[in-house]
């Protein structure tokens, strides 16, 4: 939480109470207990407020999907960059299924065609 280990919170917590003193720092983590309840509970009224300001539409809006924290930017360029070749080679493969000439046996001593523009 807020990036501080187990030994750092403990130094904290010792810090803490040589400079607050052991006759006050029940009150202090009393106070502590009730601003972080506080927090919560506008947290909690300002979600709920926002559901009824949008309306019944937005309330089972899953917020989980729309967190930015989820998603590899580095994922994101790649699909971005493979999708327009998948979508090229769709068109190639819809565009030669469509096109393709049909095939067919050549006769005894028939000529296969030649394209003096291919070589």
């Amino acid at each position: 939480m807020f990036g501080i280990s187990g030994g750092e919170a403990i130094i904290i917590l010792i810090v803490a109470l040589v400079i607050i003193g052991p006759e006050r720092l029940p009150e202090y983590a009393e106070k502590f207990k009730d601003m972080v309840k506080s927090i919560r509970r506008y947290a909690t009224g300002a979600t709920d407020d926002l559901k009824a300001t949008l309306g019944p539409e937005f309330s089972d809006l899953d917020w989980r999907k729309l967190d930015p924290r989820q998603y590899d930017p580095r994922v994101i360029v790649r699909e971005a960059l493979l999708e327009d070749d998948e979508e090229q080679n769709r068109h190639q493969y819809e565009a030669s299924t469509v096109a393709a000439p049909t095939v067919r046996r050549l006769a005894r001593g028939e000529r296969a065609p030649f394209d003096t523009e291919a070589t």
